[in-house]
């Protein structure tokens, strides 16, 4: 896992994995739910900034 956020009653956590069913298989084995699983198309933040414009 990279990292997790908190927003209000719910969790996010991001996590760099091959396919969806190791990360279903570590939440099963973690004890906590899975209950969406999305693949991060583009990742957004200081690193990937144009530092040209």
């Amino acid at each position: 896992m990279t990292h997790s956020c908190l927003p209000g009653d719910k969790i996010y956590c991001v996590y760099i994995a091959p396919n969806e069913k190791m990360i279903r298989e570590h939440a099963e084995q973690g004890g906590f739910p899975a209950n969406s699983v999305a693949e991060v198309a583009t990742i957004i933040d200081p690193t990937t900034a144009d530092v040209a414009a």
